[in-house]
C-alpha cells in the first residue's frame, strides 16, 4: 500500500543571516527582470521601429509574468514570513523585509494570467493611442481603453475589502492614500487655486517670449543645465520621446527624455523635470541595489522631486540670474524679448489656463490633474462609460479651465498614461506639487544662502540635502513616514497654496 502523500515539504528554517542572504539573492533576480523590462520599455518609447510593437508586447508580457512568478513564489513567501517574525534584524533589513512583504502579499492576490494580459495589451493600446493621436480621432483608441478598464476591474475584484474601487488602483502608486483622502486634499487645492487664478486673470498677461528657440540650441542649454543638476555621461542618457519620461535601470543607468518645441522653452523645463526624477534613483543608497527597494517610495514623492527642480528651482530668479545670459547667447536677445531678466521671469511664470497638461503653468497645472482624477474615479465607479470619455473631458475642461477643446489630440488623447492602462497614476502629479512645497519650506530653513548657490550655477548642497533626507532611503520608509520625518506633518496643500500666492502676488502686483 503506498504511503500517503505528505504534501509539499516545509522549507527549512535558516539562521537569520542566511535567510537574509537567500532573500537578497531572490530579490536580485527579481530586480534584474524588472530592469530588463524597463530597458525594453525605454527602447519601445525611444528607438523601437513601429512594426516591432506586437513582438515587443510579447517580450514585456513574458518578463512581467516571470517577475510576478518570482514575487509570488512560495519559497520567497516562506523567507518573508520567517524574517518578518525575526527579532534580530537591523532597522534597514527590517524595513526592507516589510516593504518586500507588502509587494508580495499584494502580488499574490493577482493572477499571473491577468498580469501578463495587461502587459501584452499595453503595447497594442499604445500603438492605437499613437494612431488616434496622429489622426486627431478618439475612436481608434476607444476599444483598447475599454479593455484596459475591464482589466482594471478584474484587478479591483482581487481586493474585495477595498473601501472604493479606485483605492486599489491608487495603491499601485500611492500606498498610503485613499480615494476619500485624495478627494479631500484636491478640494482644498481647488478651493485655493481657482480664486487665485481668477485674480491673476484680471491682470494683463506679460508678453510671451517671441522665439523661435531652435531645437539644437535647446538641446545644448538643456544638457548644460542637466549637468549642473547632476547628470554625467557615465551613468545617464538624454533622448527624445513623444511623451517625456525618466527610466532608471538601477542607480548606475538613468535614462531621461525630453520633447522640444521651437516656439517655446518647454523642452528645457522637461529636461529639468526628468533629471529631477533621475536623481531620486541615482542617489538611492548603494546597499539597496538589486533589492527592488532602491527606488522611489511613491510616485507622489517621486513627482515632488521633478516638480521641485522644474518649478521651485527652474523658474526662480536666482536660477535664471545664472542661466539667462547663456540663454541670450544661444537664442539671441530678440528671441527672449530682450535681455531684461525681470521680463523673462514674468514670461516663464505666466499664469493662463491652457489645454495641454505638460505645458501648463505652475498654478493651473493641478487643475489638469483634478480633471483626470475625477474622470478616472467615474470610470471605476461605472458612472462614466469609456465611449463618453471624450465628451466628459471636454465638459470638465470648460468647467475647470474655461477652455473649449478643438481636437482630441490636445484633449482626451494628450497623455500616454491611459495607453498604458495606468489609472490611478494622475493624482500623483498634484501630490508631487504639494509635497515639493512642503519639502521646500524645510530646505529654505536648512540651506541658508541657497539663492546664492543657484545664482552661481551651483546645486551640490541642494542635491546632497535631497540625497540625505529623501533619495537614499528608497522605499524603506512609507510615504507618510518619510513626509512626517522631514516636515513634521502629513500631506498638506497649504504650503503650496501659500507659496503660489506669495510668488504670483509679487509677479502680478495682486492686492492682499
Amino acid at each position: 500500500m503506498p504511503s500517503p502523500d505528505p504534501g509539499p515539504a516545509t522549507p527549512a528554517v535558516l539562521p537569520t543571516a542566511d535567510a537574509l542572504v537567500a532573500l537578497r539573492e531572490r530579490l536580485g533576480e527579481l530586480d534584474d527582470l524588472q530592469q530588463a523590462a524597463g530597458l525594453a520599455g525605454w527602447d519601445e518609447q525611444t528607438k523601437m521601429p513601429p512594426g516591432a510593437a506586437a513582438a515587443r508586447g510579447e517580450v514585456l508580457s513574458t518578463l512581467s509574468r516571470l517577475a510576478h512568478a518570482r514575487l509570488t513564489d512560495d519559497d520567497l513567501h516562506a523567507l518573508l514570513q520567517q524574517l518578518s517574525a525575526a527579532t534580530d534584524l537591523g532597522d534597514q533589513d527590517r524595513r526592507l523585509v516589510a516593504a518586500v512583504a507588502r509587494d508580495a502579499d499584494r502580488a499574490r492576490r493577482v493572477p499571473e494570467r491577468l498580469v501578463a494580459d495587461i502587459t501584452r495589451h499595453t503595447t497594442t493600446a499604445q500603438v492605437a493611442w499613437q494612431e488616434a493621436r496622429a489622426a486627431g480621432d478618439y475612436a481608434p483608441f476607444r476599444g483598447p481603453l475599454e479593455q484596459h478598464v475591464a482589466y482594471r476591474r478584474e484587478l479591483v475584484a482581487c481586493f474585495p475589502e477595498a473601501a472604493h474601487p479606485y483605492d486599489v488602483l491608487l495603491h499601485n502608486f500611492e500606498p498610503d492614500l485613499t480615494t476619500e483622502r485624495v478627494t479631500a486634499v484636491f478640494a482644498q487645492l481647488r478651493d485655493g487655486l481657482v480664486p487665485l487664478i481668477r485674480r491673476i486673470a484680471d491682470k494683463p498677461a506679460p508678453p510671451a517670449l517671441p522665439g523661435p528657440f531652435p531645437v539644437e540650441q535647446q538641446r545644448v542649454l538643456g544638457m548644460e543645465i542637466a549637468r549642473a543638476q547632476g547628470f554625467d555621461d557615465d551613468h545617464w542618457r538624454l533622448d527624445d520621446a513623444i511623451h517625456p519620461f525618466a527610466a532608471a535601470l538601477g542607480s548606475s543607468d538613468i535614462r531621461v527624455t525630453a520633447r522640444y518645441d521651437d516656439q517655446t522653452l518647454t523642452g528645457l523645463f522637461a529636461v529639468m523635470h526628468e533629471v529631477g526624477h533621475g536623481l531620486y534613483e541615482r542617489q538611492a543608497a548603494p546597499t539597496l541595489a538589486r533589492t527592488t527597494v532602491g527606488t522611489g517610495v511613491s510616485l507622489g514623492i517621486h513627482e515632488s522631486q521633478s516638480r521641485l527642480w522644474e518649478n521651485l528651482v527652474g523658474r526662480s530668479e536666482a536660477f535664471w540670474s545664472h542661466w539667462h545670459p547663456r540663454a541670450v547667447e544661444l537664442f539671441g536677445a530678440a528671441a527672449l524679448g530682450g535681455d531684461d531678466l525681470a521680463a523673462f521671469l514674468k514670461a516663464i511664470n505666466v499664469v493662463r489656463p491652457s489645454l495641454v497638461r505638460v505645458e501648463a503653468d505652475e498654478a493651473t497645472y493641478s487643475l489638469h490633474v483634478i480633471l483626470r482624477f475625477e474622470l478616472e474615479v467615474a470610470l471605476m465607479e461605472g458612472t462614466l462609460a469609456v465611449a463618453d470619455l471624450d465628451a466628459a473631458w471636454n465638459t470638465k475642461t470648460r468647467e475647470l479651465l474655461g477652455l473649449d477643446v478643438p481636437s482630441p489630440t490636445v484633449g482626451v488623447l494628450q497623455d500616454i498614461h491611459w495607453a498604458y492602462g495606468e489609472l490611478g497614476y494622475f493624482p500623483t502629479y498634484a501630490i508631487g506639487n504639494i509635497v515639493a512645497a512642503q519639502l521646500w519650506t524645510v530646505i529654505e530653513r536648512d540651506l541658508t544662502d541657497l539663492d546664492a548657490d543657484l545664482a552661481a550655477g551651483e546645486t551640490s548642497r541642494l542635491r546632497e540635502w535631497l540625497r540625505e533626507h529623501v533619495h537614499r532611503h528608497g522605499r524603506l520608509y512609507s510615504p507618510t513616514e518619510l513626509l512626517q520625518q522631514i516636515t513634521g506633518s502629513g500631506l498638506d496643500a497649504q504650503p503650496f497654496l501659500d507659496q503660489l500666492t506669495a510668488k504670483y502676488s509679487a509677479l502680478y502686483d495682486l492686492e492682499a
